[in-house]
């Protein structure tokens, strides 16, 4: 369960990602092909430093990544049947969590359900658009959170707190 736990918790939190970045993506690209004016462009070269900037610094690598990485590694230094059976979820935060984190968790999950559904109302190449900066924001997210991984698993001293009861 050592190696179990915090496998699938990585592998899950990624396919998570991974699933929406596939769905977005062509969405994202048949808005670039199809043309895009001037203003369009501007839009979607602002878009896309705006989600960098606040889904992927400030939402995941100063926040997500670091607290779901130290959640892998207790995952790896306290094993246990049901966290390990859903380690993704766990590594998330939707149990064994502090309150603020599965308030945080449940929220969040909600709300970007909300979103996605309003976003799908959208024509192209506005959804496009959007799109675009989603699949980037959760790319840059991905990867730092991989990072993160990495040095909580590696690193004997990992300072971010996995934020559990």
């Amino acid at each position: 369960m050592r190696i179990l736990g915090p496998l699938w918790g990585t592998i899950g939190v990624c396919a998570l990602l991974s699933c929406a970045i596939y769905r977005l993506y062509p969405r994202g690209m048949e808005a670039i092909n199809g043309g895009l004016t001037t203003l369009q462009w501007v839009i979607l070269v602002l878009w896309v430093l705006f989600m960098l900037v606040a889904e992927g610094y400030r939402g995941f690598q100063k926040k997500f990544s670091p607290r779901t990485a130290a959640r892998v590694k207790y995952l790896r230094d306290k094993p246990d049947i049901l966290r390990t059976i859903f380690a993704p979820f766990f590594c998330m935060g939707y149990f064994h969590a502090n309150k603020k984190t599965k308030i945080i968790a449940t929220c969040l999950t909600l709300g970007i359900i909300l979103l996605v559904v309003l976003v799908s109302f959208c024509p192209q190449p506005w959804r496009g658009i959007i799109d675009v900066g989603v699949v980037l924001g959760l790319t840059y997210g991905m990867i730092s959170f991989l990072i993160f991984t990495y040095q909580a698993l590696t690193q004997s001293d990992y300072p971010h707190s996995p934020e559990t009861p």
